[in-house]
């Protein structure tokens, strides 16, 4: 099971559609200008649709039916609140800025906006190698290969052809992809700009411009690759754009008032993320006595899927080794991890062949996984947005999850502005005498090319 399917939940009986008088309808529903005063979004005059308020169903929209036979063949078609909210004004063609974090199906929404728009325009669509219609900006590898792995399910009925381009994976293979015609790019920032600049991608006839994460773009020091992405596009008259970000800071704000024309703006309070789905347990523990607890969770939960976060990247790299050789089934998810080998541990861990998964918060933004039952705040994150982002990896689309933060002195600092950001109080508890039960000495030689510390491994 994917991304996708945490978005859409089966439906009952498709509804009526009503349509709207012709003096009403946005420039989508109206009849085409010649391609030079195109608008933003038309439709075909065989066509015409007036775009209803959603309700929970995708079938009170009129969508094209190779993407509806794409989402009935997942079984799923209900509505979460950002779709909602954001799927009545994309399809229209206005520009959105969203404040929505990962799991509420944000991607679902912008997904279903672009195909729509390709479906009902084909006139638009004959287009040179390396010159896409859509393109969608991601902050992270793992997030862009999880946005197109979810295109890829929702244009399976389509000639759509989507790529992702990401460092990490072969430039030359790329660029080979890329001589052929391509309708929907994923990219992340960096290696998109060096296509960009040697002219292997050209952006100028983009019509559809996603940039997902905003915050995390900033966080990252990637705004001024993705301002000179932007304006190798149309401007912003000329194209349909969506932001979507966590926080909008007023650096986001204003980034979005100069990439945006009249957008909608929708909010998906985040709070109420955390709090509903997901039980989240404080134990107060020694920082010698975190592995314990740790270890004795993974073992009292053995079919069950755990991330476990680290706020350092060498400090995730031992705990991982120090888990692996006392027998736990792991992997290791950081920014230093090649490509190649952070693509085959997310893949075993989704199948199940790894238990838990040892993370940095920037590689785990993008993980999206069905059934993780825990996530392990080993140390709370320096950011409070970042706890929220961490524990909604559980708890998604209506199931239910747990957290579990380990806290010592030294992170206890870090809760007042955890509280205030949630807008509730979270309890301290000591951990059960089970979970603070030694482990067993370690009994496997390690894999990590780095010599171990003894003193950090007993």
């Amino acid at each position: 099971m994917n991304l996708i399917k945490k978005w859409l939940t089966p439906s009952s009986q498709k509804k009526a559609k009503t349509s709207a008088p012709a003096s009403q309808m946005s420039p989508r529903d109206q009849k085409p200008k010649a391609k030079k005063n195109k608008p933003k979004a038309p439709v075909p005059q065989s066509k015409p649709v007036a775009r209803q308020p959603l309700g929970q169903d995708f079938a009170d929209l009129d969508l094209p039916d190779p993407l509806n036979q794409a989402i009935i063949s997942l079984e799923f078609s209900q509505c979460t609140p950002v779709q909602k909210e954001v799927l009545p004004h994309s399809l229209d063609g206005e520009d959105v800025i969203a404040q929505a974090q990962t799991g509420t199906g944000k991607t679902a929404a912008f997904l279903i906006s672009i195909i729509t728009y390709h479906l009902e325009n084909p006139e638009y669509n004959h287009r040179k190698a390396g010159t896409p219609f859509a393109l969608i900006i991601a902050p992270t590898r793992e997030l862009v290969m999880q946005i197109t792995q979810d295109a890829v399910l929702l244009t399976q009925y389509t000639d759509i052809k989507v790529m992702s381009v990401v460092g990490g994976i072969d430039y030359e293979k790329q660029k080979t992809q890329l001589a052929g015609p391509v309708e929907i790019i994923v990219a992340t920032p960096g290696r998109l700009l060096d296509f960009c600049r040697s002219s292997i991608i050209d952006l100028s006839k983009v019509e559809m411009l996603v940039i997902d994460e905003a915050d995390r773009m900033l966080n990252m020091g990637f705004i001024p690759d993705v301002k000179a992405i932007v304006q190798r596009t149309p401007k912003k008259d000329k194209r349909q754009t969506q932001l979507y970000s966590a926080t909008l800071s007023e650096d986001i704000k204003r980034l979005a008032s100069q990439w945006t024309m009249k957008p909608v703006n929708v909010t998906i309070e985040p709070e109420k993320l955390a709090v509903d789905s997901v039980e989240q347990i404080i134990y107060f523990t020694t920082q010698e006595e975190k592995l314990n607890v740790l270890g004795n969770l993974i073992s009292e939960n053995p079919d069950s899927k755990l991330i476990v976060f680290v706020n350092r990247r060498d400090d995730t790299r031992r705990l991982e080794d120090r888990l692996y050789r006392r027998g736990y089934s792991t992997g290791l998810l950081t920014g230093e991890v090649p490509q190649r080998k952070r693509i085959k541990t997310l893949s075993d861990f989704k199948e199940g062949k790894i238990q838990v998964l040892v993370a940095t918060d920037v590689a785990g933004r993008g993980i999206h996984v069905d059934n993780i039952s825990h996530v392990v705040n080993f140390n709370l994150p320096e950011d409070p947005e970042d706890y929220v982002h961490r524990i909604g990896r559980t708890g998604r689309a209506g199931a239910t999850g747990i957290s579990i933060s380990l806290v010592c002195e030294s992170d206890a600092f870090m809760m007042p502005s955890i509280e205030e950001l949630l807008g509730e109080s979270l309890s301290f508890q000591y951990p059960p005498d089970q979970l603070l039960a030694p482990l067993k000495a370690p009994h496997r030689k390690s894999r990590s090319p780095q010599k171990v510390n003894k003193r950090h491994d007993r």
